[in-house]
Order: C-alpha cells, then structure tokens, then sequence
C-alpha cells in the first residue's frame, strides 16, 4: 500500500472544480465563472485514515485535444506525473456534454471516479440521475456530491482511495468508433506497439487515437520519436481519410467526436436521466438572461452596475479612507517627537511611514472595491459581461475570451495584469492571444487605483465616482485601439469562434465573499509590506544621498544666524520655542522655516533621484510633468503603487514644518505646481505607461520571447506619452 497517493481534480470550466479543491483542502483559491481562472496546477493535502493525499487541480478543460494551454497542461500532468486516480469532476444538470470529456480519459486508461456535482441544481431543474445505474454502464465508481456544502465529499475521498488502491494499473478503455475506423485503429496500433513507438507515456490505442485526430501536439512529438513511423503513420491516417471522405462525407475527428457522444447517449437512455419537469421550460438564469444580456438592455444593464459599483466604493470608503490618513499622520508625529535626528529618524518617517503610509490608507478603498468585484464574480454575472462584449471586441480584432482576461487585469477595477496575461492562454490563436496579453496591461488594476484615487480625491472630489468610471471606460477604449492597431500591423491574422459557457446565476455566501475579499487584499498588504517597502526604502536613499556638499549647508546655515541675529534679544532662537510667543517671534520662524524648506528643497534636487528628475524636465514639462513627479514616475516602472510612496517621500523631504499634518492629496492639492489639469495628465499617463516588472517578466514569460517585453514597455510608454501631452498641452490652453 502506498503512503501517499496522488489524486487529479478534473473536469469542464464551471464544474464546481476549484470549488471541491477548497473544500478537501482548505486552500482558498479563487473561484470564478469563467476559463482562465485555474492556469497552472494547483496542489492541496488531504488526510484520510493515516493515508496522505496530494491532491492536484487541473485546469479547467473541455477536451484531451490540446487546442488551448490549459489543455496542454492538463495532458501534460497527466502522461508526466501519472497520478494514482482522477476524481472527474461531472455538472449533474449537463451531463452529455460533461461526459465526453470523461470518455477520453477512460480511453486514456488513467483510474478514474466520476464525482456527480451539484445534483441538488439539477434536481431543482427536474433532472434526478441515477448514479448506480450509470456507474454499472460504464463500469466505473460514480459519487453524487454537492461540492458547494460539502454533501458526499468524505464518501467520494474513500471511493477514490480504495479505487487507486485496487487499479494500480492504467486500463484503457475501448470504444467503438465505426467498422473503418476500428479496422484502421487496428492495424495503427500494431504499427506503433511493434515499433514501441511513444508507448512509455501512452496507450497505442490512444496514440493511434490522436493520429486519426491529427492532434499536432502528439503529432509533434510523434515526429521527435521517430520520425520515419511517424510518417508511415500518417500516410495510412491519409488513406483512411480518403476513403471516409469518399464513403461517408466526413473527416476522421469528426467521426470520432459523433461516435463519443453517440456513445454517452446510449448509456444516458438506459434509465440514468429521470426529467420531472418540461425540458423546454425556462429556469430563473434563463429569465434573468432574457434581460442582462438582451442585445439593448444588456450594456446600458452593465454600465449601470460599473457605475453603481464606484458609487459604492467611494461612498463607503471615504470614512475608513480618512482615518486611515489620520492614524498614519498620528505615527509620523509619534516618531518625529521621540526619535533624535538622523538618518534613522529621516528614513523612518519619510521612507517608511509616509511612504508605505501612503499605500497602506488605501486599504478601505481596496477592500470596498474587492468585496464588489467579488460580488460580481461568484454570482456568475461577469460571464454575461464577457459574452456581452464579443460583439465589440471582434470590431477590434480581439476574441469574446480576452474579455475575461482584461476583466482579471482590473477591466472593472482592482485587478491584476499578471494573471490577466496568464488568462490569455485560453485563446487559441496567437495573434489575438498576443495582441490580448500585450494590452491588457492598460487596465486599471489594483496598483493604479490608489493613484487614481489620490489624484481624484485631491482634484475632483465632488464627482469621484463618475471620474472613476469614466476613467475605466477609457481604459477599456485605449486598450481596445491600441489591440485594432496592433493587429493591423506587427498581429495581422483571421479571428477566431468564440464559445462560452454561461453557468447559472448563483447566490453567493456571505463567508465566500469576505474569504475572496480579504484573500486579494492581504495580497496587496503584504506587497506594500515586503516590495514597496523595499523600494521605497532604496528610493527614501536615492532622495537623500550623497547631500548637500558642506559649502551649501554653510550658506543656508549663514541665512538662519542672520535671521536670528536681527531678530530682538528677547526672543527665543528655537523656532520651536517661538510658538507662544507674539507676531515677531511667529514671522521669525516662518522666516526659518522658508529657509529650511529651501535646504530641503536643494538638497532634494541635488541627490540622485532628485538629478534624474530634473534631467527628465528637458522631456516632461510637455505632459507638465515637475522633477517630483518624474522621481515618483521612475519608480512606478517597478510597481504602480510605489508612485504614491514616492510622493509621499518626496514631498515629506522637502516638507520641514513640525506642525504640517496635510495627507499626500491634501499636500498635493495646496502645491502650486499641481492643478487639475496635470493631476489628468498624470492620471492619464499612470494608467498607459509601461507595465510593472512582474508583469514584464510574465510577458516574455507567456510569450516566449524578451523582444515582447521590451516592446511592450516601450510602446506603452510612448502611448503614454503623447496621449498626456496631448491632454495638458490642450488643457492648459483651455483653462
């Protein structure tokens, strides 16, 4: 008996997968209505009477047939790993169609058990299934379970176990696909097992399979086996072939594809399907689809929830927002009065506190938006939206399946651009899989939404929910330009179908909402914590070092003994000690203070940073961009959120007033530099220029190749660019 098994999750998109991985694992993945969500494999332990368990949860799939990544993957894990059992995962409610996929592994000959999910849905709808009689017929263990609360998972734990424990041994199945077809399976087969050709990793049925299918991935690595049989091969597939097309009219594959659900129906008519009800009726998700996703309604339905979503956002947020500011001002006193002066001090309060500060008070805002999103998701309405947008996307080149992959990014706010580029492996074809990845970055995600939401607090805060929104429409229509344009040049190709599967409406769990919630941001807590932290500690030094040389200092030094001396005897010389004093010692230490916010200034300037910010003025007065800005912009090339933690360090070392408890917006907002125009011009450039280096590397990554990423940050940048020249250029005429 083995000590550890290995256990495979499998099954269709929108099977209750994940949903049962988190429920035998306690791993809090996210679960979303929609292909992309579960790229890579994701492995969980499970305990069960002293026998461990690795469970492992595949990619969502439909098909064995490597047309997407995900399906590479999933073949992949299963002919490179071999797991001791799969637990195919079935949607009890369409069941035919959730087979098919159960009959190529069956073919494949990996052990297997059929977990029956949500048969509470299906019987709702008037489906009840008999799962004795269908695990008789094809001859395998078949569970009902209701994945969502946990009905039947232990019994399907103990008939996986005792199931890999007695099928040591991959027995693939056959089925009967047809006199010519079998009789030419037949004589490929003996081909391949006398030629002990891809035999370690396959079943010669199978290989014989995929050839008959012409599936290129086994194709492919047909022909780094052994390239003569591989050729053999085929050219007895091409007989084969000729002689369907001449006899029947048809293709291989798709023979082969009729011959499988044929044999699914035949099984299914045995008595395994009981309906009570009419099949023709419409159910609740039908009526409600009849609506949200109606040709007129179904936009202006959408845009009205993305409206209503940042209305709630900013409404509730704003207090916990606020006191966010508040505490973190409360900190920086705290530490500025019993700390001696010094680096320390200085790294502390400008590089930490105002820094990560800056970040960190954002956190309500984030929550608030992630709660809403999450809504979203797990009601199942974001499908709708991304069936809603083919139409659209397919003006532009795109596919209805990038939809979702800018959605990921932050399309509604709060995403992420490196699962976004990761979900673009669901699209088959490469020109549209690479326009998608290298735009979707342009979305706001959660990086860029602080700063957004700085920028519009500080200089449109009457109306920041509407701002917000229109700001993510333009994301959407500058993504969409840039793909059209992308895709009449360097990705010029044909558009692919597109199909997705639009699950049921669902009512979410109050619990499930706050695990997703908390689940996204602990994620960005702990990335101001560990790399904005960082980085803001390396750009606090950057803005300090080397320092005003010891001839400067002595000038400011002069000024203040100067100030000092003309002032009366009788006043104290500590512009601390000043603050009760009359109107002479108040303009005395404001006298102080302008020259000691003038050190800071210089010394500011004269620091690293401080001389990349002010060599990049040559460039950016054109966006109105001051050398402030472009310090806290450079450092944006590393992580979005850094932009603001720059800021704040920034403004904080060139801010010496003891009394000055501003927040960053308010500081912002009472500079003369900014006004409204910049603040859009640097709202408008923070949302297109390059993208972050995490999701740089994922772009080389994902697209083979460093050209992409280097392009991408270039093109992105550039778009930037020119598109916030335009706007300050153009508004600062205008107002």
């Amino acid at each position: 008996m083995r000590n550890e098994l290995t256990i495979a999750l499998a099954g269709n998109p929108n099977s209750g997968k994940t949903t049962l991985f988190n429920a035998l694992t306690g791993a809090r993945q996210h679960v979303g209505n929609y292909p992309g969500v579960t790229v890579d494999t994701k492995e969980g332990s499970y305990t069960k009477g002293g026998l461990s368990c690795r469970l492992v949860d595949l990619p969502g799939i439909y098909s064995l047939s490597p047309y997407s990544e995900e399906e590479v993957v999933a073949r992949d894990y299963l002919v490179n790993q071999r797991p001791g059992v799969i637990i195919n995962i079935v949607d009890a409610s369409n069941l035919e169609r959730n087979l098919y996929l159960s009959c190529q592994f069956m073919e494949m000959g990996v052990p297997m058990v059929i977990a029956l999910n949500m048969v509470d849905a299906a019987k709702k709808r008037g489906i009840e299934i008999d799962h004795e009689r269908l695990s008789a017929l094809i001859g395998l263990p078949v569970c009902p379970v209701v994945a969502r609360s946990g009905q039947g998972i232990t019994e399907l734990m103990a008939t996986a176990i005792a199931h890999a424990q007695e099928h040591d041994k991959w027995q693939p199945a056959h089925i009967s696909y047809g006199d010519d077809l079998d009789a030419a399976m037949l004589d490929l087969s003996t081909m391949i097992e006398e030629g002990g050709f891809l035999t370690r990793d396959y079943p010669a049925r199978w290989t014989a399979l995929k050839y008959l299918e012409k599936d290129d991935r086994h194709l492919e690595i047909g022909a780094k086996e052994d390239h003569a049989l591989s050729s053999r091969l085929l050219e007895k597939v091409e007989q084969v072939a000729r002689h369907l097309e001449q006899t029947v009219g048809s293709e291989p594959d798709a023979m082969i594809a009729d011959h499988r659900y044929g044999f699914i129906k035949s099984i299914l008519k045995q008595n395994v399907v009981h309906r009570t009800m009419d099949p023709d009726r419409l159910y609740m998700s039908d009526r409600l689809d009849n609506v949200l996703t109606n040709r007129f309604a179904g936009p202006l339905i959408m845009l009205l929830v993305l409206l209503g979503l940042y209305n709630f956002t900013f409404t509730y947020s704003a207090l916990p927002v606020a006191w966010s500011a508040t505490f973190f001002s409360w900190l920086g006193g705290v530490a500025d009065t019993f700390l001696a002066e010094g680096y320390f001090k200085s790294m502390l309060i400008a590089g930490v506190i105002d820094g990560i500060g800056g970040v960190l008070g954002f956190v309500p805002l984030i929550m608030f938006m992630f709660f809403g999103i999450a809504l979203l998701e797990d009601t199942g309405y974001l499908a709708r939206v991304a069936f809603m947008m083919d139409r659209v996307f397919r003006i532009f080149g795109l596919h209805g399946s990038s939809v979702m992959a800018y959605i990921i990014s932050g399309g509604i706010a709060g995403g992420c651009a490196v699962p976004g580029v990761m979900a673009t492996r669901t699209l088959r074809s490469p020109k549209e899989r690479m326009a998608t990845l290298l735009t979707v970055p342009f979305m706001n995600c959660g990086a860029k939404l602080p700063v957004l939401a700085l920028l519009v607090g500080a200089f449109f805060s009457e109306n920041q929910a509407m701002y917000m929104f229109l700001f993510t429409l333009l994301a959407w229509l500058m993504a969409l330009l840039a793909a059209k344009l992308l895709r009449l040049t360097v990705l010029r190709g044909e558009s692919t179908p597109f199909v997705l599967e639009l699950p049921p409406y669902r009512f979410p769990t109050f619990k499930g909402l706050l695990i997703h919630t908390w689940e996204k941001t602990w994620h960005y807590i702990k990335k101001a914590g560990t790399v904005i932290l960082g980085i803001s500690i390396l750009l606090w030094a950057m803005m300090t070092f080397p320092g005003l040389p010891d001839s400067e200092r002595q000038v400011f030094e002069n000024q203040r003994q100067e100030i000092i001396r003309q002032a009366s005897p009788q006043l104290p010389a500590s512009p601390e000690d000043a603050g009760q004093a009359g109107p002479e010692a108040r303009a005395m230490q404001k006298d102080l203070l302008e020259v000691a916010n003038a050190e800071a200034e210089k010394a500011l300037r004269y620091s690293v940073a401080g001389r990349i910010g002010t060599a990049l003025e040559k460039i950016s007065w054109l966006p109105g961009f001051d050398w402030r800005t472009n310090i806290a912009l450079v450092g944006g090339f590393a992580a979005k959120e850094v932009i603001i933690s720059t800021l704040a360090t920034s403004y904080s070392l060139g801010e010496v007033d003891p009394e000055a408890s501003d927040s960053l917006g308010e500081t912002l907002a009472k500079d003369r530099s900014w006004d409204a125009v910049k603040a859009l011009s640097v709202i408008i450039f923070v949302m297109f220029y390059a993208p972050c280096f995490v999701t740089v590397a994922c772009i080389v990554k994902e697209a083979g190749s460093w050209k992409w990423g280097l392009f991408s940050m270039t093109f992105n940048t550039l778009f930037a660019f020119l598109l916030s020249t335009m706007v300050y250029q153009v508004g600062s005429r205008l107002f």
